[in-house]
């Protein structure tokens, strides 16, 4: 935006497009779903001259508003709805030094064996016994704590 009058030109400063988008990082936690980290991203890209850095992954997540919609249409051909089994998993993401996080709650943990502080994570996923695919997400936001 020029704030000057007149037929003087302004020069306006280039925004850098992002290197990665959120099929590409859907492709990736659909190829790798045992490491999936903004490191591990960076390791499996194709070689290439300008590659693509982690800290591409992580400004793609914090720009990004969670979708679950964009997960299915990324999915949805893959998955063979008359066959094979759906499996939802309810998660707990640990926060333990959390002080005023809103979805964070007091919740059971399977993996700690007590109860502990964390945000629950409820994932739908498909699978044929061979491919395991996540079809949907929810995190689940208790309004009331009773």
């Amino acid at each position: 935006m020029c704030l000057h009058k007149g037929p003087k030109l302004c020069t306006l400063a280039a925004v850098n497009q992002s290197k990665v988008n959120d099929e590409q990082f859907i492709d990736f936690l659909l190829a790798t779903p045992l490491n999936a980290t903004a490191m591990e991203a960076q390791r499996t890209q194709p070689i290439s001259l300008f590659p693509i850095a982690h800290d591409a992954y992580t400004r793609l997540l914090h720009r990004l508003e969670p979708d679950s919609a964009t997960l299915w249409e990324e999915v949805e051909a893959e998955v063979q709805q008359k066959s094979g089994v759906l499996i939802l998993d309810d998660s707990v993401l640990d926060k333990p030094h959390a002080q005023k996080i809103i979805l964070v709650h007091h919740m059971w943990s399977g993996k700690h064996h007590r109860v502990v502080k964390g945000i629950d994570l409820i994932t739908l996923l498909w699978t044929d016994g061979d491919r395991h695919l996540p079809c949907d997400y929810r995190i689940y936001n208790r309004t009331n704590e009773e």
